[in-house]
């Protein structure tokens, strides 16, 4: 070692890396969570905004039964392989509600120890010895709490009731039942008797409560039902009755299992939405399955937060966290660029592994093939679109009930302009411009106070096609002299 004299300082990594932060395409996910595991459970359909890993766990708790509990699988891929945040999770699984009674569960302790398999609402336990009829004390005879596998394990404690070496007790619970949850509890409503929003419902609250917009909606496990599909592309149109996204959907893979078949399906169904972005197959990664639509939220959130959090960029050819597409049987489905152009060329996005690792693969929409204008056939720009018109419905909010005369006119032109001016330089978009035309006012609607402005905004198409042309030039045997 060197030799020192004097004062010195250095420097360690920092231990927690923090996510990148991006909200233009602010995720709203639907879905059933273990909140019987949650040590700070959220109440049930209720929206609840999460910057980090460790948030949603606590509000919603976490299982690998992706199956059952749908918002695991996105709380995994969101925070754990894509590092993005925030994200707005909203669980519809009800413990009140979506339970199933055990009565009387023999329950043997080893040693002091024994375990309840099932989901136990652990608030519902109640235990006692099957010699005697008196309920156990929790925290005087045992303890009661989840391990690593969400298995509930009963601890003998040394002063209470139970005998030492071996007891035989009988337990009677309350169990999650998660498959009680169906489609109608994603789709939501009003209730009835306390006028509270449920399920996709939840949407115009999410403004309201957070001040931010949804970018995406999703219900991973959920949206290949139509049902559910065609209430999150009608409220993904209509949010607050002003502002507007995308809703990010899955086209079922344990009956559709070749690529060949998605575009009947997908037609069939009725997944044809501008607003709609949808997704064939699943991928993998190591033995975990997702939903296509949970890691393409993650590409296009990374994708956003890369480029100014401004979504003008296309998720396709982004990198997706995965080593094998694959069918809900864990077939693997392996699809070369011709393919893939296929699926592409009938409105489906897909997942690649060509050049790069595994990709995104496409930019359409559900629209595509038979409606064909940029703004509601690519991806990018229907985003921009909407966020363009999402910011500015915000923006000039602050103008409303003004007096409607020439200096409010010029100020909402003039400071429009100037903000897509800066978007124009920037290359976020090709060019834009806002007018007030006189042919779009006229007179009755200006005397009711009704003013409209012409918005003209060019965000680039993704070069999906990049052709070159190659000729033999013979000019170039003159070289062979020179």
């Amino acid at each position: 070692m060197a030799y020192k004299h004097g004062v010195h300082s250095s420097e360690v990594p920092t231990s927690i890396v923090p996510p990148v932060r991006t909200s233009a395409g602010l995720p709203v996910v639907f879905g059933t969570a273990p909140m019987h595991l949650a040590t700070d459970p959220a109440a049930v359909n209720k929206p609840v905004l999460c910057y980090t890993y460790a948030e949603a766990v606590a509000a919603f708790g976490y299982s690998d039964d992706w199956t059952n509990y749908t918002l695991c699988e996105f709380i995994k891929s969101h925070f754990a392989l894509f590092n993005v945040a925030p994200v707005v999770l909203v669980n519809v699984l009800d413990p009140e509600i979506h339970k199933t009674a055990v009565t009387n569960e023999a329950v043997t302790l080893t040693t002091g120890k024994g375990i309840i398999s099932a989901n136990v609402v652990l608030s519902t336990l109640v235990l006692k010895l099957v010699e005697a009829g008196q309920p156990l004390v929790k925290n005087t005879d045992y303890t009661a709490a989840f391990d690593d596998d969400g298995k509930v394990v009963i601890t003998r404690l040394a002063n209470g009731s139970i005998p030492a070496e071996q007891a035989s007790l009988l337990a009677t619970y309350d169990k999650l039942d998660p498959t009680a949850v169906d489609s109608g509890d994603i789709v939501g409503g009003i209730d009835d008797t306390t006028g509270a929003y449920e399920g996709l419902e939840l949407i115009n609250n999410i403004f309201p409560m957070f001040r931010l917009l949804p970018g995406m909606i999703l219900a991973p496990g959920w949206s290949h039902d139509p049902a559910v599909a065609a209430v999150m592309v009608a409220k993904s149109s209509n949010i607050n009755s002003h502002f507007k996204c995308i809703a990010l959907t899955d086209v079922p893979t344990d009956t559709v299992k070749k690529y060949t078949d998605v575009a009947a399906w997908k037609e069939t169904n009725n997944y044809v939405a501008n607003r709609q972005v949808v997704c064939w197959p699943k991928v993998k990664l190591g033995d975990e399955i997702f939903h296509l639509s949970t890691q393409l939220a993650g590409a296009i959130c990374k994708t956003d937060a890369d480029n100014e959090d401004i979504p003008y960029v296309s998720p396709s050819n982004k990198n997706l966290q995965a080593n094998a597409a694959v069918l809900t049987d864990g077939t693997e489905v392996l699809l070369g660029p011709d393919q893939a152009a296929y699926l592409n060329g009938q409105g489906v996005i897909t997942a690649l592994n060509f050049i790069g690792g595994w990709k995104a693969w496409g930019n359409r929409t559900g629209v595509y093939p038979s409606v064909t204008d940029p703004k509601d056939a690519f991806i990018p720009i229907r985003r921009m679109f909407d966020w363009i018109g999402n910011t500015l419905i915000q923006t000039f909010w602050q103008k409303v009930d003004y007096p409607l005369n020439k200096r409010l006119i010029e100020t909402i032109v003039d400071s429009a302009n100037i903000w897509l001016n800066g978007l124009a330089a920037r290359q976020f978009i090709l060019g834009g411009r806002v007018e007030f035309q006189q042919d779009e006012n006229p007179t009755t609607d200006l005397m009711d106070g009704i003013a409209r402005f012409h918005v003209y905004i060019t965000p680039p198409s993704p070069a999906r096609e990049i052709d070159f042309i190659l000729e033999y030039d013979p000019k170039y045997l003159e070289t062979l002299f020179s």
